[in-house]
């Protein structure tokens, strides 16, 4: 784990991150060791998920979160997110576990077409986090058609969602979607607007 953000060119004051990087092994690698959130059969939006990774890994995430709000935080000033893998353990670990966060952020990110989230949002009647997802148009390895899928989902159960497509953009980060980013973050997280322009 590495708390990231006090120096980087898009860092925000008074706002921390933390990074989690785990090796395992990754079926679709042949069961090789890689920095991946949690199994997987395929890359594909029509398998079924592999729950029990994913558990075990929202069970982490959960622990990061108490010790966050152990430390003064208040949990409605959380932000949870990710790249890829990164973005749909986010959606689980938010829309499943945590409905009481301030935001979530997806991106070049998926959720199965059955996924488990989807099941926890019809039984919600609460409030959600909203979603802030952006998508490479030029993705060919988490097809843009599979972001634009999940975040339709997520809209018809409830969630306020925000999605960015971005044209030329493939299977990583752009500036210009981080940018995106870093204003949504300052709106989700009243007060620290103000301090950036201080």
């Amino acid at each position: 784990m590495e708390r990231i953000g006090k120096d980087d060119e898009l860092a925000l004051r008074n706002v921390n991150g933390i990074s989690v990087s785990i090796g395992k092994p990754y079926t679709p690698m042949k069961g090789g060791i890689s920095s991946v959130w949690f199994d997987r059969l395929k890359i594909s939006n029509d398998c079924p998920e592999h729950l029990e990774s994913i558990n075990i890994m929202c069970q982490v995430l959960t622990d990061l979160i108490d010790d966050e709000i152990k430390s003064g935080i208040k949990k409605n000033r959380i932000l949870v997110g990710g790249f890829s893998m990164g973005g749909c353990m986010a959606m689980h670990l938010a829309y499943r576990n945590h409905q009481d966060v301030a935001g979530v952020f997806a991106l070049s990110s998926f959720l199965n077409k059955t996924s488990a989230v989807y099941q926890a949002l019809r039984e919600s009647d609460g409030v959600l986090p909203e979603l802030f997802q952006c998508h490479g148009a030029a993705d060919e390895l988490v097809l843009h058609s599979w972001g634009e899928e999940t975040n339709s989902m997520l809209k018809s159960l409830g969630v306020s969602t925000k999605f960015h497509s971005f044209p030329g953009v493939y299977h990583e980060l752009s500036k210009a979607e981080l940018e995106k980013l870093k204003s949504w973050i300052l709106t989700k997280l009243p007060g620290e607007l103000e301090r950036q322009s201080e």
